[in-house]
């Protein structure tokens, strides 16, 4: 009940965010929220995905909260550049979020949140179409670190069939997965009927 009051309240956030102040808090306020530093493009990827941060004025917040130290660029360990949050934009997300609207604040976390969790999938799921003479085979793989736990494929009419399928696994591959080992692990031997009746 709680996810669906957000996803409705951050659909109302239907507009683009229009003034510096409010976009500084709200970013400040993202940041704060995820805990842990965001590498530049992707910082701006879930910005543009929410839809209510337009690109000049998310350039201009940018640069105030990196002028003004409420943000920092540092390097994480695999040599990307990301923005960090500080103590000074902590205090900004906690003391004046509410002068950006929650429905713009809960669009943005359940957009970062999305995100996040799509890298993670992509990580843990491959998926590759194959085309083949009579249609277009779905490779899909779940890794683990070290091991394949699963590499199955399955037959489409077409390539966009394939593609629909594979989006569709991508929304939840971990569902998709667990799914699959439960069928495994209750599917039984077919019973027969030898009686003579």
């Amino acid at each position: 009940m709680h996810d669906e009051n957000i996803r409705k309240m951050s659909n109302m956030a239907d507009t683009e965010i229009k003034d510096l102040p409010t976009l500084n808090i709200l970013l400040c306020y993202l940041l704060h929220r995820i805990e842990r530093p965001i590498e530049v493009e992707q910082l701006y990827e879930i910005a543009m995905e929410t839809e209510i941060i337009n690109y000049f004025y998310y350039q201009d917040s940018i640069n105030y909260l990196l002028t003004n130290k409420l943000l920092t660029i540092e390097k994480n360990s695999n040599g990307k550049q990301c923005y960090v949050v500080q103590p000074k934009g902590k205090a900004c997300a906690e003391q004046l979020k509410s002068y950006a609207p929650k429905s713009y604040r809960d669009k943005a976390v359940l957009v970062a949140l999305k995100y996040f969790a799509r890298l993670k999938y992509e990580q843990e799921i491959k998926i590759d179409y194959l085309p083949s003479e009579h249609g277009c085979y779905i490779n899909i793989r779940c890794i683990d670190a070290k091991y394949d736990l699963m590499d199955m494929k399955l037959f489409a009419p077409d390539l966009e069939q394939a593609k629909l399928v594979g989006e569709k696994i991508m929304l939840n591959p971990a569902g998709f997965y667990g799914k699959i080992i439960d069928f495994v692990l209750s599917n039984e031997e077919v019973s027969y009927d030898l009686s003579d009746n």
